[in-house]
């Protein structure tokens, strides 16, 4: 089943480049493995996957310890401070930074294993309760107040757009969150090049890519429905 399901990925993403007239190498599909087993994960690298995605700190330090292969593993969930010292050498990128406690203790937990932890910043483009991230109008003035700290790189800017039948309903956020990054890289603030966005999941993807995604974030559509009773 997970082949097929890649296959069909695959050939979504690449006609979503198509139309919007982009190479396919511009694009990176995180498969987004939580809540699902080590054997599932095995049989997405047969199929040639490279890079995961775990929304727990806990699930990402189980599966990196059984799964020792040189893979790309992205921290996509929500993450509270205190957990961050599992994460410099195992993950490599944060996708959900929206408060400077989380930025300060990321910068320090860096610091301590001598690299740089590329981040992003999470923002709540559709102004959701129930979602976390900075309201749009809060980004450039939070990722001036965090740019100073020399063990983070901010590479860009993510959101989880609201649950849809209607993936088109979602453009205006794509669009939204590109230009945002767009108008954060005339700013020239020192240190911060932003080159991505993590948008699309496997609902809206393709809207995703057609709007600038070169991160999208799909698990459904490759593994199947979760099972949150384990």
């Amino acid at each position: 089943m997970i082949r097929e399901n890649l296959e069909i990925v695959e050939k979504n993403i690449q006609k979503a480049c198509d139309k919007a007239g982009r190479d396919r190498s511009e694009v990176t599909l995180i498969a987004v493995s939580k809540t699902k087993p080590v054997s599932d994960i095995r049989e997405a690298m047969a199929c040639g996957i490279r890079v995961f995605g775990e929304n727990k700190v806990q699930e990402i330090r189980d599966k990196t310890a059984e799964i020792t292969e040189d893979l790309d593993w992205h921290m996509i969930g929500h993450l509270q401070a205190n957990k961050v010292k599992y994460l410099p050498g195992v993950a490599c990128m944060i996708h959900s930074v929206d408060n400077r406690k989380l930025a300060d203790e990321i910068e320090k937990q860096a610091a301590k294993h001598d690299l740089v932890m590329d981040v992003l910043i999470e923002v709540n483009m559709a102004g959701e309760d129930t979602k976390f991230g900075l309201a749009p109008e809060q980004v450039i003035d939070f990722v001036k107040e965090i740019s100073i700290l020399p063990h983070l790189c901010i590479r860009g800017l993510m959101t989880i757009a609201p649950y849809t039948d209607d993936p088109e309903s979602n453009r205006v956020y794509f669009k939204g969150l590109r230009e945002l990054k767009d108008k954060i890289n005339t700013l020239d603030i020192p240190g911060v090049k932003m080159d991505t966005l993590s948008m699309g999941m496997t609902g809206d993807y393709q809207v995703a890519i057609e709007e600038g995604a070169t991160f999208v974030r799909v698990g459904t559509g490759i593994f199947g429905e979760r099972n949150y009773s384990k």
